[in-house]
């Protein structure tokens, strides 16, 4: 019971999802399905050809690489859970269930950032400091600035779990969204939720917006740069080295912004769901194609592995 009246206390959830298109729940679920085969195959091959390859053994490619592994973890917190409630209708989650699917999300996201972050750096590096790049960003850098990424996503969202665990939940059950976002999972409580709400913006300005700067302005001097180069080639040679990697920052930080900083209006609850899905879904997606097809050696490697691979079958047959 809850504040010791009669209300029961919930103990699961139910993501409404995408109840509100009843006839597209089969063409969602193989539009998802096809999203996900996509996001896990084109980062798995990302980070196999940085492993297998020497020739990608550079801090560039090492960020590259933890960037497609987290992608592939970040994807496949949200949309297994998502594909089976479009599949069986079942769109029931259990609290502790809901609550370790944000944990997993959470800490991810936040890694993503400081990796975003660290990847910005070192094309700051390459860009605006090249004589010094090689000592500025060695080997044992790169593992420094990727292990603490990791552990400070995980540390930020450990954090805003040990609250949240301590939440009651009773009254409604529905949580309008096809993932459990702490918003939404603040507002079913029934307890005081005033601390957490305010903790939770802390952790937003200690952990996401120190990376988000330093993001931000590492861009602002390599773009300062790149317009002092003297030659239009040697502009596009430089642009060339960091766009990719522009692109994903605005996709992933724009869409974040419109979801947590817009008014917590009703009328934008399905405006924010449909923009969620741009850094929930389509950035893990887009960053395998982004990086291989606008990057001529990733494109030379994998021209070189299906050709190895077309010789290996042809040899096997004869």
């Amino acid at each position: 019971m809850a504040d010791g009246r009669n209300q029961t206390v919930i103990m699961e959830f139910i993501l409404l999802g995408f109840r509100d298109l009843p006839d597209l729940q089969m063409l969602l679920f193989l539009m998802f399905l096809v999203i996900y085969m996509a996001t896990v195959g084109g980062n798995t091959l990302i980070v196999g050809l940085v492993v297998a390859n020497q020739h990608f053994h550079t801090p560039m490619y090492f960020f590259l690489g933890n960037l497609s592994c987290l992608e592939t973890c970040y994807t496949s917190t949200i949309l297994p859970r998502l594909l089976v409630s479009l599949l069986t209708g079942d769109k029931t989650i259990s609290v502790s269930g809901c609550i370790t699917q944000f944990y997993f999300f959470g800490s991810l996201a936040a890694t993503e950032c400081y990796l975003l972050a660290a990847m910005s750096y070192d094309r700051y590096l390459a860009i605006c400091k090249p004589l010094h790049y090689s000592t500025l960003m060695n080997i044992r850098i790169c593992v420094q600035l990727a292990t603490a990424s990791w552990l400070s996503g995980c540390l930020a969202v450990i954090i805003l779990i040990s609250f949240l665990s301590h939440l009651l939940f009773c009254g409604s059950n529905e949580i309008n969204h096809f993932f459990c976002d702490p918003i939404p999972l603040m507002e079913l409580s029934c307890t005081d939720s005033r601390l957490i709400i305010l903790v939770d913006f802390i952790l937003a300005c200690v952990f996401i917006l120190p990376p988000f700067l330093l993001t931000l302005i590492s861009y602002v001097c390599i773009i300062g740069t790149i317009l002092r180069i003297p030659s239009t080639t040697g502009r596009k040679k430089a642009f060339s080295t960091c766009s990719s990697h522009l692109i994903v920052v605005t996709i992933f930080y724009g869409t974040l912004m419109v979801v947590y900083i817009l008014p917590k209006r009703e009328t934008l609850r399905d405006l924010k769901k449909v923009v969620s899905i741009c850094y929930t879904v389509l950035t893990p997606l887009v960053n395998p194609l982004i990086y291989s097809l606008r990057n001529r050696e990733v494109k030379e490697a994998l021209c070189k592995v299906v050709s190895k691979c077309g010789f290996q079958k042809n040899v096997q047959r004869l």
